[in-house]
């Protein structure tokens, strides 16, 4: 695999951890999902991305989270462009350095919730089989699902499926977490559990967590909004708590 490394001395104090610059995400057919977005993503923030259906909410979040590419702009992660990534290289930052959470849990079903949690730390190679354990049993128990390591993912309500979803994009210690509809299929009880549990990821761990979301109630949790319309940024600021 790839070794990857952070940009060349970088300067946290005027380098943000994320930055889209002009970015715009067209597709062959000709429809424009992203428009000229720039944005900056510092260290420690919890931001949702909000708007109508249809805005590029989640079409945004694929170009910060690398799973796409702009076809205008640059997407900078801890200072670096990874316009200059081969598909092979930006794989390999992805599994080291993001972490991601999905409408659907996506959990493999013949798979305990513990060697859910275990793939990408063995994909990653990075610690032994006895620490990898340990680790996954850690994130595990931190999101209250200790008793429910060795349960098969239909043993499990849709709220703890998710919250293994979240422990297995914990699992390689990622700079950013990014979330798409986390909580599009749980009830209200769950849903504010799930962004409870992210706001505790940043204001306890420092974490840095970017959350796709149509509900304003939960989108209020974060302490940033970006709102889109039509693929463009009409507002960004700060959420007061």
């Amino acid at each position: 695999m790839p070794e990857i490394e952070a940009a060349e001395n970088p300067e946290p104090s005027s380098t943000p951890l994320l930055e889209a610059r002009d970015v715009t995400r067209t597709l062959p057919e000709g429809a424009t999902l992203v428009r000229d977005v720039s944005l900056r993503i510092g260290h420690g923030e919890f931001v949702a991305v909000t708007g109508p259906s249809g805005s590029g909410k989640s079409s945004l979040l694929y170009l910060l989270g690398l799973l796409d590419r702009p076809t205008s702009g640059q997407v900078l992660l801890e200072g670096r462009d990874t316009a200059r990534l081969s598909a092979k290289d930006m794989a390999a930052l992805r599994l080291a350095r993001l972490g991601f959470v999905f409408q659907f849990h996506f959990l493999l079903p013949e798979f305990s919730a513990l060697d859910n949690v275990l793939i990408p730390i063995r994909r990653l190679g990075r610690l032994n089989d006895a620490k990898a354990r340990a680790q996954a049993l850690h994130l595990l128990d931190t999101l209250g699902l200790a008793d429910a390591a060795r349960k098969m993912p239909e043993q499990l309500s849709g709220g703890m499926r998710q919250r293994v979803a979240i422990a297995r994009a914990l699992a390689n210690d990622p700079v950013l977490l990014l979330a798409d509809e986390p909580t599009g299929n749980l009830d209200t009880k769950n849903a504010a559990a799930v962004f409870d549990t992210f706001a505790r990821l940043v204001a306890q761990d420092g974490r840095t967590v970017i959350v796709v979301t149509h509900d304003p109630d939960l989108a209020a949790r974060a302490s940033r909004r970006v709102h889109l319309v039509d693929g463009r940024i009409v507002s960004d600021a700060p959420i007061p708590h």
